[in-house]
């Protein structure tokens, strides 16, 4: 309730010493039980999307652009996920590390390039190596969150 006094009093608005992620940051004041039942939220969606999109893949003629839209969301859905456990600003940080910014570069880029390979190039090999790049990049991503997550719970 402060911050919105502040702000509406004008006394936050031009906080220039702050970036756009120390703002999001700051925004983000959920309770652990919200931010766990976000988590679970997103992580269940994107779960889902993934399976779904898998199922629909034997599909004739559009099974393929089906997966690939559920897939490519449910990634998506489980990335966002994690921000809620971590916060945005902490894991946008944890992303760009000397050890994940190659994951991370390849991973948000196939999800681009998947997305265009199969809806604006229309080359299915392209696509279904995309895909396969999207999997080994996220599966580096989540056996590297968890093991944090397990560092963290033997602390």
């Amino acid at each position: 309730m402060d911050k919105l006094r502040a702000v509406l009093s004008g006394r936050d608005g031009n906080n220039d010493n702050r970036n756009v992620l120390q703002a999001a940051n700051e925004a983000s004041t959920l309770g652990w039980g919200t931010r766990v039942k976000g988590f679970l939220i997103c992580m269940v969606i994107g779960v889902v999307c993934t399976i779904l999109g898998v199922c629909c893949l034997f599909i004739p003629k559009i099974g393929v652009i089906i997966f690939i839209v559920f897939y490519t969301f449910g990634n998506i859905c489980s990335l966002v996920s994690t921000m809620f456990l971590m916060g945005p600003l902490k894991q946008l940080k944890r992303m760009c590390d000397k050890t994940r910014a190659f994951a991370t570069v390849v991973m948000l880029t196939c999800l681009v390039l998947t997305l265009c390979a199969a809806f604006w190039w229309k080359i299915f090999a392209l696509t279904l190596l995309f895909v396969i790049l999207q999997v080994l990049a996220f599966a580096d991503a989540i056996l590297k969150f968890f093991s944090m997550l397990f560092t963290m719970c033997v602390k």
